[in-house]
This record gives C-alpha cells, sequence and structure tokens, in this order.
C-alpha cells in the first residue's frame, strides 16, 4: 500500500511549470502546507473549467506566485505587471484567486492579441481604447468577450455593469471599479463563480455580496452572455493549446 505525497509548492510549481513560486519568511511551515494545498486544488479546478492544459495556468511558464510576502493594508492579493507576479496575502487570500489570474490573463495577452497594448499592457484596455488588434479568430473571441462586458447588448452604450461600476467610483471619489481590468476581472470572476467545480479558494461573493447588490458583477441575461462568450473563448483555446502540445510532443 502507497501513501500519496503531501501537496507542497514544488509539487505546484512543477505541475503547472510557474516562473517561481515565494513564500514570505513569517509564513510557517504549516500555514505553507495548508496554502500549497488550497493553491493546488484551486488551480487544478480552475484548469478543468478552463479546458486547457497546465500552462495556460502558468501563462507559458512566465507566471510567478507570492504567499505571505509584503502586502497592502486591506488588500487581500494582487497581481503586480512590473514583474509579472501574483501574490496572495498571509491568511486573506481566499476567494480572490480567480480574479488576480484574470489580471495575469489579461496583461498577458495584451501583446499577444493587439500591435500596441499601450503602457499598461492589458489586453481589455487595449480593445477599449481601439487598439490595433491581431488577426486570429481566438483574437476575435477574446474581444467579443470584452464586448459583452463592456457595452450593451446592441454594442452602442456601456453595458449597466459599467454604468453600475461608474456609479461606485462616483460615490467613493476614486477610479477603480469602472477600469477596463477590474470589470473584466470581476466578470471572470462571475463566470468561475457559476462554473463546475467550485472552489471558495478561487472565487467567491459574486451573487450575493454587497458589491453584487451594488450591481459590481454582472447580472441576469448579461451574466449568461458573458459565461457564455467565456466558455466558448477558453474552450477553443484550450484545444489549440493541446493541439500545439501535440505537435511539439
Amino acid at each position: 500500500m502507497t501513501t500519496q505525497s503531501p501537496v507542497s509548492f514544488v509539487t505546484v510549481r512543477r505541475r503547472f511549470d510557474f516562473r517561481s513560486i515565494d513564500v514570505g519568511r513569517w509564513v510557517t511551515p504549516d500555514e505553507r502546507d495548508r496554502a500549497a494545498g488550497r493553491f493546488y486544488r484551486a488551480l487544478t479546478d480552475l484548469l478543468i473549467i478552463l479546458q486547457g492544459p497546465e500552462a495556460l495556468v502558468s501563462l507559458r511558464g512566465s507566471l510567478g506566485l507570492q504567499y505571505g510576502i509584503g502586502g497592502r493594508p486591506g488588500v487581500a492579493a494582487h497581481y503586480i505587471p512590473a514583474t509579472r507576479q501574483l501574490a496572495l496575502a498571509k491568511n486573506a487570500g481566499a476567494g480572490s484567486l480567480a480574479h488576480e489570474w484574470f489580471h495575469a490573463f489579461d496583461h498577458y495577452m495584451g501583446s499577444k492579441a493587439f500591435r500596441n497594448s499601450g503602457k499598461h499592457g492589458f489586453a481589455s484596455v487595449a480593445w477599449l481604447d481601439s487598439a490595433d488588434q491581431k488577426e486570429h479568430p481566438l483574437n476575435e473571441q477574446l474581444s467579443n468577450c470584452f464586448r459583452t462586458i463592456l457595452l450593451n447588448e446592441d454594442g452602442t452604450q456601456p453595458s449597466d455593469l459599467f454604468r453600475c461600476s461608474q456609479l461606485a467610483d462616483q460615490q467613493r471619489d476614486v477610479l477603480y471599479y469602472a477600469q477596463p481590468e477590474e470589470l473584466c476581472a470581476r466578470a471572470f470572476e462571475a463566470f468561475v463563480e457559476d462554473s463546475k467545480p467550485r472552489n471558495s479558494f478561487l472565487v467567491r461573493g459574486t451573487a450575493h455580496s454587497e458589491e453584487a447588490k451594488a450591481g459590481l458583477y454582472p447580472k441576469g441575461r448579461q451574466r449568461q452572455d458573458i459565461n457564455d462568450a467565456f466558455r466558448r473563448y477558453f474552450e477553443n483555446l484550450g484545444k489549440a493549446l493541446f493541439r500545439e502540445q501535440a505537435k511539439a510532443g
């Protein structure tokens, strides 16, 4: 009889081929091992939802992970574009992984889908700024995701999600919720939470939280349309990546 080895961050890195995984010096061994198990299960579930190979999760090995390093007060997790790292705070990152992963994906796709993705580099921002899109069926499907999130059904006005986000920013005197990269990350959260398997370390709160009640997550018909657009895009992206792997292997 064999016993299954415990999951560690080494396991996570080897399976998904992350560029690096850094753990904070104040994280205890028990905390580190529990976090590694949660990351592993969540990323495995994300892989099932996205219907792609492991390289999709690590963005072809370009993405790094941080756990329990630095952090900012009140911020459970964040993506660092300059170093392409996804960072979760110690004891505070649960439910944030899908949101931050999509930031990383959005950033990665900026230069892949557009010829000039601008100084911020996010594909969602480039799309809204009408940057020059590279011709490819998958890029058109990604653009359809952004269109479904940011515009109304006939594509002539901002979507209800966009309007609610602008209102929330006006009430707080900030520019945060209505940024296209934030809108798209929240829409991706809703897609993941509506998919199976369910994992509360990946995402939670897109349907019944205070933010959801304020209209900061997609609702009703738009939510279904966004989910359909994401599902179609990632299904086709996954198929393309699997074909690519088969040719290389």
